[in-house]
């Protein structure tokens, strides 16, 4: 069996795996579809022909503030082809359009300068007018009424007083919200900690319905639809993206038509079927999604969907960040017991949730199936702190996951590669 590679930060981790214990590879279909067309006329196409909406130019007309959402620098999301097509075309619509682009944060940091220069290019950092979400900061923010699980929908000022709302984004499988991209620019994209702390809660994320790929029913996914429509978030762009990070595929017009039909190519591609195995490497695709521990548990739930019960999970993360969540962090690091941990979670009522509750929910569930030995850069103290057993290449990783193994008695246990956690939906 030849050495697979796993991606780690902006390079990559390599295995060889033994034929006897080799179970298999689960990869996207979408690393084998190749566009006909490039990155920038894919977006021009989807532009030129929106899904249920005009066209931008046209929407654009008579508008005088317009605000452009974009995403923030934890997602791999090819800007610099899709944001100056949407400039160029509300201009082209209204010369005179008073243009911000609004960086959807949610709770994320600040996204810094240099990380802005890198997303968009350094002319339109220089040239055009961008606002940082802060979802603390309460003055700058809009009440427009409840969603529909009673929570308070709270949004960024300059989104809500908009005469024209539009955004950009990528579609990937979600781990709770089913896809991401849509209607997530608002909600948690531009909302206040408030809002983002109740569609996150325990009861929500607890839901069978909240899981990859999963739209139909789900709770999370509901709130977030009715807050973009609240928001009169008008016209999308979305892309889907290869391992490499570029765009394959486009869709533009209405927040929830545009993204049916992106969401629908990529169910196409990226569906595989779990190969149930002792053991299941994974990963959070490299740089920029595995910056730190928080975001890597999305790449564990796809581990988490094949890996045996009482098995082992090997996630490759760099986590250059560190862990990335202080409240995540916090709640690892001041109780222990993983099963009074869940408990919490569903008794707190969702109007109580804490910061990071949902992404330590999903690592607790993950830890209660599998042990998780974590390759990183992380500190050893900050990866135990966690509940998971450090490592810093693959091979001690292997040598540890097998020792867990064989302490429960099973030797050579079967070995499953997962190189991109986040591009697949396992089921």
């Amino acid at each position: 069996m030849p050495d697979i590679r796993f991606p780690y930060g902006k390079e990559f981790l390599s295995l060889h795996i033994p034929e006897e214990r080799y179970a298999g590879t689960l990869v996207s279909h979408m690393h084998d579809y190749h566009a006909e067309k490039s990155p920038d006329e894919l977006v021009k196409d989807a532009m030129a022909s929106p899904i249920g909406t005009p066209r931008l130019s046209v929407m654009a007309e008579g508008k005088k503030k317009v605000v452009l959402i974009a995403s923030d620098h934890t997602r791999p999301v090819p800007s610099k082809c899709i944001v100056p097509h949407m400039l160029a075309e509300i201009r082209e619509g209204n010369p005179d359009a008073d243009i911000t682009i609004l960086i959807s944060t949610g709770c994320h940091r600040e996204t810094t300068k240099e990380e802005l220069i890198s997303k968009f290019g350094p002319e339109i950092v220089e040239n055009e007018k961008i606002v940082i979400h802060d979802c603390d900061d309460t003055e700058n923010q809009v009440y427009l009424g409840k969603l529909p699980s009673g929570g308070d929908l709270i949004i960024n000022r300059l989104a809500a007083e908009a005469d024209l709302l539009v955004a950009e984004g990528f579609i990937e499988p979600h781990f709770f919200a089913g896809f991401s991209g849509g209607r997530k620019s608002i909600l948690p994209g531009i909302a206040s900690r408030k809002t983002v702390l109740y569609n996150h809660n325990g009861q929500f994320i607890a839901s069978p319905k909240a899981r990859t790929g999963i739209v139909d029913g789900n709770p999370i996914h509901n709130d977030m639809l009715y807050a973009a429509r609240a928001a009169r978030l008008a016209y999308v762009v979305n892309v889907v993206i290869n391992s490499e990070k570029e765009a394959i595929y486009a869709v533009a017009g209405d927040v929830d038509l545009a993204h049916r039909a992106g969401r629908e190519f990529l169910s196409s591609k990226c569906r595989v079927n779990a190969i149930p195995s002792d053991i299941v490497i994974s990963t959070n695709g490299g740089y920029p999604l595995d910056q730190n521990i928080y975001q890597s548990v999305k790449g564990m739930t796809a581990a988490e969907a094949a890996v045996k019960e009482g098995g082992v999970i090997i996630m490759i993360s760099k986590c250059s960040d560190g862990h990335g969540g202080e409240g995540l962090y916090q709640t690892f690091r001041d109780e222990k017991d993983l099963g009074r941990m869940m408990q919490s979670f569903i008794e707190t009522p969702p109007d109580k949730t804490i910061i990071d509750q949902w992404q330590s929910q999903i690592l607790a569930r993950i830890l209660l199936r599998a042990s998780v030995v974590f390759v990183s850069d992380a500190p050893d103290e900050i990866v135990s702190e966690f509940q998971m057993i450090p490592a810093h290449s693959l091979g001690e990783a292997l040598d540890k996951a097998d020792q867990i193994l064989l302490a429960k008695g099973i030797e050579n246990g079967s070995i499953l590669a997962i190189p991109d956690g986040i591009s697949v939906m396992v089921v």
